[in-house]
């Protein structure tokens, strides 16, 4: 520890995490492997191209066949070649110019609902906008409506990240699975597919349509590009309103800040927050970390994201503690590790950057906005991280 911590409110007890206990008390999930909570280290590994996917059930994933998975599965130049062809869909300016006209129409709808019901739960409101800014991205914008989307789309991942024991059981998760995905495809995505063969837009579906992708290869495009980032926004959204409804001044703070202040109070709740837990990858070739640890071709490491993100090297004094000035003062860009690093850095992490701070900036603004319900916090062992349900959130009337 540093020197400076002896007097750090979190040696008195001080926590400012709400997902630490749920987090802590979950089940092993790296059994098998070496954990990395150096946050060099992870770095290092992270950004080495001696480095492969690991994990996500990604031992049962043919990869001879690339045209038929998701990208997120493959490395070195097909890996690259697949995100560059639509960077531009993540680019800052992108964002601004397009995206943040997604996002207010959006959040103009869900505060309007909002105040005619008078309640509602946070989850699903933060879903509705993730659902949203994700289907523009992606192409999915000929569905019969966005919340009939929103509902098949959550059908598909649920069914997809559910793990079930016995043959029975699994048939019938296949059964639903298929059920859900074809329902996906059917009302979501062809429509979306023949619109793009006549008249193509900027969006990862037209680009699949001009490659010619398969069938096959376009679900798992789209659900990786869309799910990943639906699901793990949802959480961010409902984390971060919940850290400001509880804290006052951090509460005011954002709402009387810069642009650049709120993005600061975001980054430093995603770095004691983040909704993924660890990553996993394997060890293409002998390798030497940063602690001078060596690491065997085919040895598979879990880099785990929340002990990198507290480790005082990093963070300095007092790293459980909730801190907006923290990234300033240690000369770090961004959320530390929340969103990996390496060429496999989540593609999508301004996207939900951005739409979480016009989400909880309008929700903030609402006359009588308050919480009437805290989350439960549980914690999903397929998808390594935590889950927010149960909030609600109440306003005046229009």
């Amino acid at each position: 520890m540093d020197g400076n911590s002896a007097g750090c409110p979190v040696h008195q007890g001080r926590d400012d995490r709400k997902s630490a206990k749920v987090a802590e008390a979950s089940a092993d999930m790296h059994t098998g492997t070496r954990v990395i909570g150096n946050f060099v280290a992870a770095r290092d590994l992270l950004r080495s191209p001696k480095m492969r996917q690991a994990g996500a059930s990604i031992e049962h994933v043919d990869l001879s066949k690339p045209d038929e998975i998701s990208f997120f599965f493959l490395d070195g130049e097909i890996h690259r070649k697949r995100r560059a062809a639509v960077a531009g869909l993540f680019a800052p300016k992108t964002i601004v110019t397009r995206h943040h006209v997604v996002m207010n129409r959006a959040i103009d709808e869900i505060t309007a609902d909002l105040q005619k019901r008078g309640s509602a739960p946070l989850d699903e409101m933060s879903w509705q906008m993730a659902v949203d800014v994700a289907a523009d991205i992606v192409g999915l914008t000929d569905s019969d409506s966005n919340r009939n989307l929103a509902i098949r789309v959550r059908k598909v991942l649920d069914a997809s990240i559910r793990q079930r024991k016995g043959f029975f059981s699994k048939l019938v998760l296949n059964a639903r699975m298929l059920i859900a995905v074809g329902r996906f495809y059917k009302h979501d995505m062809l429509p979306a597919i023949a619109a793009r063969k006549i008249q193509p837009k900027d969006d990862v579906l037209s680009h699949l349509v001009k490659e010619n992708y398969s069938k096959r290869g376009m679900i798992m495009e789209c659900l990786s590009y869309g799910g990943a980032g639906m699901l793990t926004t949802r959480e961010f959204i409902v984390m971060c309103a919940w850290h400001l409804f509880d804290n006052q001044p951090l509460r005011e703070r954002f709402l009387s800040g810069e642009e650049s202040d709120q993005f600061a109070i975001l980054e430093e709740i995603l770095r004691l927050e983040p909704v993924a837990a660890f990553l996993q990858r394997r060890v293409a070739e002998p390798f030497e970390e940063a602690n001078g640890t060596a690491l065997k071709e085919g040895e598979v490491v879990s880099i785990s994201i929340r002990d990198a993100n507290v480790d005082e090297a990093i963070t300095g004094p007092c790293p459980f503690e909730l801190d907006p000035d923290r990234g300033k003062r240690m000369k770090v860009i961004g959320p530390f590790m929340s969103f990996g690093d390496g060429p496999h850095r989540c593609p999508g992490a301004q996207v939900a950057m951005h739409e979480t701070r016009i989400f909880l900036d309008r929700l903030f603004r609402l006359p009588g906005v308050r919480l009437v319900s805290a989350p439960a916090v549980s914690w999903n062992p397929n998808i390594h991280g935590y889950e927010l349900r149960g909030a609600v959130v109440a306003c005046d009337p229009a």
